[in-house]
């Protein structure tokens, strides 16, 4: 993706799931917004974007962070909101094994505490260990640690997966945890 489709997909991301007030747009419920909406809302706060940068954006950011509904017309952040919203994700059966991916330096609070949303609405969860080990690496060196999700449904955990196959649960506790 070329450096103005990056900035969008920043501008998008700081918009759509930290701060869509700053630029005058409201989340409906499943934290959709109108297209044409957001590109006037763009527009006038200095950023324009065209409605085929944003598709672009969408068909071709590399974490399918963002998506539109069936009619295209709406769009919405995939997950990683800090502002409330609901998405409308409906529970699922996780696979056995979820994975997520920390620096090195948050391995032994993790171990000691759990995983905890902290600012977001759900822990995030990867369904294959390159994409945690992709995610740690953000943080430092990279960490996986395998998640029992098989485990921690059966006691009653819900999970979610969003749009673009990030699974999300409320927290994890520190014994459904393993370092690999």
């Amino acid at each position: 993706m070329d450096n103005r489709l990056i900035k969008i997909s920043k501008y998008l991301s700081k918009h759509l799931r930290h701060q869509p007030d700053r630029i005058g747009i409201k989340l409906s419920p499943g934290g959709w917004v109108n297209v044409q909406e957001l590109i006037t809302a763009c527009a006038n706060n200095q950023f324009p974007i065209t409605l085929e940068e944003l598709q672009e954006v969408v068909a071709n950011n590399d974490k399918q962070r963002f998506s539109f509904d069936t009619t295209g017309t709406l769009i919405r952040a995939n997950q990683g909101h800090s502002v409330k919203v609901d998405l409308q994700l409906q529970p699922v059966i996780p696979p056995n094994v979820l994975y997520h991916g920390t620096g090195h330096k948050s391995v032994e609070s993790i171990m000691q505490a759990g995983l905890t949303k902290m600012s977001r609405h759900h822990v995030h969860l990867s369904p294959d260990i390159a994409t945690a080990q992709a995610v740690g690496a953000r943080h430092g060196k990279p960490v996986v640690l395998a998640v029992d999700a098989a485990a921690m449904h059966q006691v009653g955990y819900q999970f979610y997966c969003s749009d673009n196959g990030v699974w999300l649960v409320d927290a994890v506790p520190p014994e459904y945890l393993q370092k690999l």
